[in-house]
């Protein structure tokens, strides 16, 4: 019974470490980096004129071939931004026709999809779906977090606050009021329910995604795996120099009774004289 009580105490002590250590994995997941990310672009985005702008945040459209999920659309005389948010730390290298940009922390590297060609797919989605002039679409990328950019970014690719300097240098009016409030109108209603369902089905979908990649790269790797085993087997069937173990390559004896006689030269020669006649 003794026992049983010190094993009790010692629980009763200790049980708000639990929820400590589970609050702490949560700050670092990176769903929470994800939701604090785009929680402090949308309080950027709110300091805009209401009159002049109207925010859509976080929500998901239906695509041909499943859904796509956008962090922030504004919508405004101006044009219509389409912003994707990034919540990272570390150096960032990349350029804007690069597949994959990488982050450098201290010595450890890695490698996430280049967020303008992740943005394009929104951008294509909503020009479709909205019936919309590309003209007067926006991509912008915006990184929070303590992070610095290492390569040269295009003025569409920008921390924190200078999401708002690229915005407000749109200054012209180029969509009439009516067309606005359609567009607004027109993707609230086709926006879907946000919901467990939703985001459910979404995640599915990238899972497909990236398994369907995957084959993809498994494939292409088979194909130059056997291509270069062929390649191989063709060289291994060419006789080595008997002198220095190089490859040996077919050369023709130009002069002399033997002229038009073909034999195995070193590939090094005049280094290597080695040669080894040539079997009909």
């Amino acid at each position: 019974m003794d026992i049983a009580n010190t094993i009790l105490n010692s629980i009763l002590q200790i049980w708000y470490i639990i929820p400590f250590f589970i609050f702490v994995s949560i700050l670092k997941s990176h769903w929470f980096k994800g939701v604090f990310g785009e929680f402090l672009v949308n309080k950027l985005l709110d300091s805009l004129p209401k009159k002049e702008y109207t925010l859509i945040k976080n929500f998901t459209l239906p695509t041909d071939d499943g859904t796509t999920q956008v962090d922030h659309v504004l919508v405004s005389k101006f044009g219509i931004f389409v912003i994707e948010t990034k919540n990272m730390k570390g150096w960032i290298f990349g350029s804007p026709h690069q597949k994959q940009w990488t982050q450098k922390i201290y010595r450890h590297s890695a490698k996430f999809q280049n967020p303008l060609h992740q943005n394009y797919k929104h951008i294509k989605t909503l020009e479709s779906v909205l019936d919309c002039n590309p003209e007067f679409m926006h991509s912008l990328i915006v990184f929070v977090g303590d992070s610095t950019f290492k390569t040269e970014m295009p003025d569409n690719v920008t921390a924190a606050r200078g999401c708002l300097d690229y915005i407000k240098q749109f200054n012209e009016a180029v969509i009439p009021d009516t067309e606005v409030y359609r567009l607004v109108t027109k993707l609230n209603q086709i926006k879907l329910k946000p919901g467990l369902v939703t985001d459910y089905k979404h995640r599915q979908h990238v899972k497909e995604l990236v398994v369907s990649k995957n084959e993809v790269t498994k494939e292409v790797g088979k194909k130059v795996s056997q291509e270069v085993s062929q390649e191989a087997s063709n060289m291994s069937s060419d006789p080595l120099c008997p002198r220095c173990g190089s490859a040996m390559v077919i050369r023709e004896t130009k002069r002399g009774a033997n002229a038009g006689q073909q034999f195995w030269g070193c590939s090094t020669f005049p280094k290597c004289r080695g040669l080894q006649l040539k079997e009909c």
